[in-house]
């Protein structure tokens, strides 16, 4: 994979956040990418319980100051970076201080999702794609991780197909069994369709449940990895009768091999 590019854009990373599956992995690829001489970068929200004193995150000011539309609202993209220790890594932060200064991830202190999941997931998607056009940086490859960055292949593949600068980016998805109870707001494809991308692309949004999401993030992906070894029947036959090149999960000691033969014979 030596001088590939690859984007790396994730719900949650290691040493950010608590260890889980999507968070171990969204730092063990990037990592092994990176020791095999590909060239990466990370992009994450910065949500309000990652500590930015110890992790030493600051402003890029340079990225930051640009507004992104979601729902008709101007939201001002504040963009952080840091380095992961003894790595050479750098991850960027999505920052928003009316979407992301909370307490925690997700869900609030009773365990409730927030009620702008939605909203957050979709300036997310933009914030990753606008800060890359500004980087100029333009990678081969895009590999999506948890469902608050499932968005970001609906937004490619319709609100960002003009842009020159990923003409030839191919999208993977990986998909984990680490969702979410219920459902964000019902209204969260009127907020997709706002930005122009057609309703019969992403009707799964209709009800925008842990599955759905995943789903319509699949139905605009280039190639699928099960990230789980758990995965639910349903999303599993789902991607199996997608069409897309999937990879079947791999256990973290055969990962490495598995992941980059994936990428070189079924995406690249």
């Amino acid at each position: 994979m030596e001088d590939k590019r690859i984007l790396y854009v994730s719900s949650e990373v290691v040493p950010y956040l608590a260890e889980n599956e999507v968070s171990l992995m969204s730092y063990d690829v990037p990592k092994m990418i990176n020791d095999q001489g590909g060239q990466i970068r990370i992009f994450m929200p910065r949500y309000g319980n990652i500590n930015e004193r110890r992790h030493q995150l600051h402003e890029v000011i340079r990225l930051s100051g640009m507004n992104l539309v979601v729902n008709d609202l101007d939201m001002p993209l504040i963009i952080k970076v840091a380095s992961i220790p003894k790595e050479r890594i750098q991850v960027y932060f999505i920052d928003n201080d009316e979407y992301f200064k909370r307490k925690a991830t997700f869900t609030d202190e009773d365990g409730n999702l927030y009620p702008d999941n939605d909203e957050r997931s979709i300036f997310f998607a933009k914030g990753v794609v606008e800060t890359v056009k500004k980087l100029n940086w333009v990678p081969d490859i895009i590999h999506v991780h948890g469902w608050m960055a499932a968005m970001l292949p609906i937004y490619m593949k319709h609100y960002y197909k003009d842009e020159a600068l990923f003409a030839h980016t191919k999208i993977v998805t990986s998909v984990y069994a680490t969702g979410f109870e219920g459902t964000l707001d019902p209204d969260m494809i009127k907020k997709v369709m706002f930005d122009d991308i057609p309703e019969e692309s992403v009707s799964y949004l209709e009800t925008p449940d842990y599955e759905n999401i995943l789903k319509a993030s699949i139905m605009h992906s280039d190639a699928v990895i099960i990230g789980s070894e758990n995965l639910s029947p349903s999303l599993t036959k789902f991607i199996e009768s997608s069409g897309k090149p999937f990879l079947p999960f791999a256990p973290k000691e055969t990962f490495a091999q598995a992941y980059t033969n994936f990428y070189k014979q079924a995406v690249l």
